[in-house]
């Protein structure tokens, strides 16, 4: 499957300011407060009735759709905003095992450009088994890497599901078979995915550095895949400032070591590994995945 179509900048600006509705609205609704506990349960009531009443909407004009032609609410529900709103309403024409499938294809190439892969096992009682396969057992920042990619992906697609579980490989023995404790064991550690629009200007076969959240990442785009890690060679402990791409080789300009960047950053002749940050179209924007404690 190809990567996404990235989207133009008129689009990145609607998608950005449709996506950030929510918070928009927590925040009118906390700041409804400051007017007494009645100000605020009459705002979150409102609130309801425009829901339900865009809902009740929603639900007539996808059964005249399903009606009439079937395969325009399947068009419909590719689009990650209308998707969003069906899903919360219950509404979205796919069921469960399909949009989990559909989530785990979106984010196969980015799995394949770590050496990995994931297979969907099933979907039981609200709770989806996954098998990974691929990437490299000495190299965890990747496993953690293919886990946030996944998880996100799986639960934007799925938000009703009550778990991930992941099912062991079917020959553990495997050297390049991820090993299984080691997805999955970070769910719970704080990471924040940040919008970053500004990658798309990155051209072909460029480097850049950005600052997000605080932290800085350094971006190489291949193509239209992006490849974010840490700005901090390993090998020299110091700023990959200046740092250029040979191909998929990425040279560090203070000490000369080379690493792999589609191959989670693994370092050439023993020079370690680069620190992955996951970048994922979401919603229709670039976006990475940033850790709070590196924030």
């Amino acid at each position: 499957m190809a990567p996404p179509t990235l989207p133009g900048p008129d689009e990145i600006q609607d998608d950005t300011q449709w996506r950030m509705a929510g918070d928009r609205i927590q925040n009118l609704l906390d700041a409804s407060s400051s007017g007494g506990a009645a100000a605020r349960a009459r705002a979150e009531q409102l609130v309801r009735e425009v829901t339900d009443l865009y809902g009740a909407a929603l639900e007539r004009m996808m059964d005249v759709v399903m009606a009439a032609q079937p395969e325009v609410a399947g068009q419909l529900a590719a689009d990650d905003l209308v998707a969003s709103l069906l899903l919360v309403h219950g509404l979205h024409p796919h069921d469960v095992e399909r949009r989990v499938g559909q989530a785990l294809d979106s984010v196969r190439p980015y799995l394949g450009s770590h050496g990995g892969d994931v297979a969907l096992v099933g979907v039981d009682d609200g709770v989806v088994r996954l098998r990974f396969q691929g990437s490299c057992k000495s190299c965890p920042s990747s496993a953690v890497t293919l886990e946030l990619a996944v998880e996100d992906a799986v639960r934007a697609a799925a938000p009703e599901i009550a778990s991930i579980e992941v099912i062991a490989a079917e020959d553990d023995s495997d050297r390049h078979v991820i090993p299984t404790e080691t997805l999955m064991a970070r769910l719970h550690q704080p990471t924040t995915w940040q919008p970053v629009p500004e990658l798309a200007e990155l051209s072909d076969g460029e480097v850049g550095g950005f600052q997000v959240m605080g932290a800085t990442a350094l971006v190489c785009r291949l193509g239209d895949t992006f490849y974010a890690y840490l700005d901090r060679c390993p090998s020299c402990t110091d700023t990959l400032a200046g740092a250029q791409l040979f191909g998929t080789l990425l040279k560090c300009a203070g000490c000369g070591a080379g690493f792999d960047v589609v191959r989670a950053g693994a370092g050439v002749g023993g020079d370690g590994h680069l620190e992955p940050i996951p970048v994922l179209v979401r919603d229709g924007v670039l976006a990475m995945a940033i850790p709070q404690e590196v924030a």
